[in-house]
């Protein structure tokens, strides 16, 4: 019972996960502006993403446990490309990605690395969402912004977070 409830959490996540920034993505497609989106929010989620990622594979775990982030990663690179296209410049993208790439293998270096760049890692999250919750703030639209991401989100983090205090991989 408890193995079918965690590979139901499981492929819920990675089902959710796979559509998770398709709304928001689509928002900003159609009104062809990426007003209300927050660089620096996008490059903090990203930057936890590829930590959590990074993380899982170094220390082994198994595939299904960390498959929802290198699509994650994709959907954001995809509203990176977003945000500097509508804003006039998507060549401007090149050195975030290059660093985002080079961090993949900068992680691994060192094991004391990799670990505290992981326990660092719900500051990140929070200053992500922290940064996006500024820019609508500042910019009082959020036309380009996605509820149903937002709520997606937090269905995935409620699932992550509750396994992981349960001690469950």
């Amino acid at each position: 019972m408890e193995a079918a409830l965690l590979g139901l959490c499981n492929w819920s996540t990675l089902g959710v996960c796979a559509a998770l920034k398709l709304p928001q993505i689509s928002a900003v497609l159609a009104a062809r502006s990426a007003r209300g989106l927050s660089l620096p929010s996008l490059l903090l989620e990203l930057a936890g993403f590829l930590v959590f990622l990074r993380y899982q594979c170094y220390y082994g775990y198994p595939p299904l446990t960390y498959l929802e982030y290198p699509i994650l990663i994709a959907q954001d690179v995809i509203l990176l490309l977003c945000i500097f296209h509508f804003n006039g410049n998507v060549k401007q993208a090149t050195p975030y990605i290059a660093v985002l790439v080079s961090s993949w293998f900068v992680l691994a270096l060192q094991k004391w690395i990799i670990d505290l760049a992981m326990n660092l890692c719900t500051f990140i999250s929070a200053a992500s969402k922290f940064a996006q919750l500024q820019c609508l703030w500042k910019t009082r639209d959020s036309g380009t912004v996605s509820a149903l991401t937002w709520s997606l989100s937090s269905y995935t983090c409620a699932r992550s977070r509750s396994l992981s205090q349960a001690g469950v991989q």
